[in-house]
């Protein structure tokens, strides 16, 4: 399982993102395989009534659809603070400039990202069983299960897809926000790497160095004081 989330990590920290921060893999890998275990762990103790819970047979089919739907999700949350970051740090920088805390400045940030991460997760919920059969319920009813059975057994599985997003997509999305923004608080702008623009030789959004970044914070805290002042 370790070796599972290890890849899962990699695959999103280092391998598809577009923009990373130091640290991410790490935040990647707990989020990934904690979220899941620990959401396998109850679901196949309690929900699915397993005997032990970590039946090889059945836990690690369980487990491979946790850490798929998970990594989606905790791709997405990720990359959406990393954008929303670098796209409005303007904005970031005038809500602390005007004495916003660090959780006020990383709320709508995360929400956002968070709302965007969850997008599958909950379509997939809502149109199970109306719309779309998902290919477990499929394959069990081919093989001759009771169809009651199999729709159950599918309904706990998506429950617990669900959960380990949600637990997941909150985690990483917290976690990254407050390595960008940090305790100060003060916008980190410089720790994100884009690696679109690094590949290319050319200086990202997030690639600025300290001296530039300190300076548009400067032209951004002088606009706001000449803006109380005029009050």
């Amino acid at each position: 399982m370790c070796v599972l989330g290890g890849l899962a990590a990699l695959e999103v920290s280092e391998w598809t993102a577009k923009r990373t921060v130091k640290g991410m893999f790490w935040i990647t890998f707990t989020a990934i395989f904690g979220s899941a275990i620990s959401v396998g762990l109850i679901g196949s103790m309690f929900a699915m009534n397993f005997d032990p819970p970590y039946t090889a047979s059945k836990f690690i089919p369980t487990m491979g659809m946790l850490f798929g739907n998970t990594m989606v999700g905790v791709s997405l949350g990720m990359d959406s603070v990393l954008v929303s970051v670098d796209t409005r740090r303007d904005i970031v920088e005038c809500m602390l400039c005007y004495g916003a805390s660090r959780w006020e400045t990383v709320w709508p940030i995360a929400v956002d990202a968070a709302r965007t991460a969850m997008v599958p997760s909950i379509t997939s919920m809502g149109i199970t069983g109306l719309i779309s059969i998902p290919g477990m319920m499929s394959g069990q009813i081919l093989g001759g299960a009771d169809v009651m059975d199999a729709a159950r057994y599918q309904q706990v599985i998506v429950f617990m897809i669900s959960a380990s997003v949600a637990l997941g997509v909150v985690f990483s999305v917290v976690a990254v926000s407050f390595l960008v923004i940090d305790g100060m608080p003060q916008l980190r702008s410089e720790r994100i790497i884009n690696k679109a623009m690094r590949s290319t030789g050319g200086k990202g959004m997030g690639q600025r160095t300290p001296a530039t970044t300190q300076s548009c914070s400067s032209i951004v805290r002088l606009k706001a004081w000449k803006n109380i002042d005029s009050r």
